[in-house]
């Protein structure tokens, strides 16, 4: 593979187009074979950005192309899990639907098959407030704290188990089970609560769709599922951000949480599953996908945010050997 710039136990990164490596060699060799497709592409962002993003039309087709190869790429029974930010309208304190545009078009494309299962939230209150023109300059707007991410699938019962994705129990909930009773009864909601429906110890409690990244209530512990490595993307003892800093590279600004890639992993696969990330950026969805025993492919077109992802793989807590294709590096250096 001539884009191959390296592979590890469970996995390989190319560099390239991702559309283009789809179309010419994913599809050829992968159709119909990814479990699950985890990313998060570029932001619809008036302000360019290292990594590349589209605006506006062309921002919107480009997203509704995507649909169809994802969709071929898909088992049967596969997902698509897509983390998106908001987008505002161009010098107004406006915000723009383009977002949901896009997301309307991968449902609705006539060939994708594609539908909505869910959506999820992910806020994060250290966020740099923004857009910083109309909430810390002029101070017209709350502070923009949350990404979307979209779960869709091409069938409706995609392969999912939340009990591999439980939150630890409340206080409360471990002394009612301590206890062993609970008043039962109508409620005024008229839902009727039985006397040992609440009883049975499951492990946890189901996942909520809205993943606090830290505590909205510093008097509440944040419950996250009990698999999930890293929730924080403040967190600067990461080992790839310190080796970053020890090397002098500057590393990718928008990666994506290694826990959200964690949950969704453990939620939406089995070990020995493929997954793909066709937007890898610094490529946490295989260092996850690796840690978790999952085969993977990243696709990453810019080359230094590639060179940079492995990194990532010399991690002393990962038993994995990565590969380096020294032919292909060459060929970048030779530009």
């Amino acid at each position: 593979m001539k884009n191959l710039l390296y592979s590890t136990n469970y996995g390989k990164l190319l560099v390239g187009d991702s559309i283009e490596i789809s179309k010419k060699y994913l599809n050829r060799f992968y159709k119909g074979k990814f479990q699950l497709i985890i990313t998060s592409p570029p932001f619809p962002l008036n302000t360019k950005k290292t990594y590349g993003n589209l605006q506006g039309k062309e921002y919107r087709d480009w997203f509704e192309s995507l649909a169809p190869i994802f969709s071929d790429l898909l088992t049967d029974n596969g997902s698509l899990v897509i983390e998106i930010g908001n987008a505002w309208e161009f010098n107004r304190p406006v915000q723009s639907v383009l977002h949901l545009e896009a997301l309307m078009g991968l449902v609705n494309h006539p060939t994708a098959n594609l539908r909505l299962i869910q959506e999820f939230i992910a806020y994060n209150p250290s966020r740099l407030p923004s857009p910083a023109m109309w909430v810390t300059v002029n101070r017209l707007r709350a502070v923009d704290s949350y990404t979307h991410i979209w779960w869709l699938a091409k069938s409706d019962y995609p392969k999912a188990d939340n009990t591999k994705v439980l939150r630890p129990y409340s206080k409360g909930m471990q002394q009612l089970l301590k206890r062993g009773s609970y008043n039962s009864g109508t409620r005024p909601s008229q839902h009727s609560i039985s006397e040992k429906g609440f009883l049975k110890d499951h492990g946890g409690s189901i996942s909520h769709n809205l993943f606090e990244l830290e505590p909205i209530d510093e008097d509440r512990d944040v419950r996250l599922p009990h698999n999930v490595l890293s929730f924080s993307n403040t967190n600067s003892n990461d080992f790839f951000l310190k080796q970053c800093r020890e090397r002098g590279i500057k590393s990718h600004p928008a990666r994506i949480q290694s826990g959200l890639i964690s949950f969704f992993t453990n939620f939406l696969t089995d070990e020995g599953d493929l997954i793909l990330d066709p937007f890898a950026g610094s490529n946490t969805s295989g260092f996850v996908a690796e840690k978790l025993e999952r085969k993977w492919i990243g696709i990453e077109l810019d080359e230094n945010y590639a060179r940079q992802s492995m990194i990532r793989f010399e991690d002393p807590t990962l038993d994995t050997k990565i590969k380096i294709n020294d032919n292909f590096i060459s060929q970048l250096e030779g530009k």
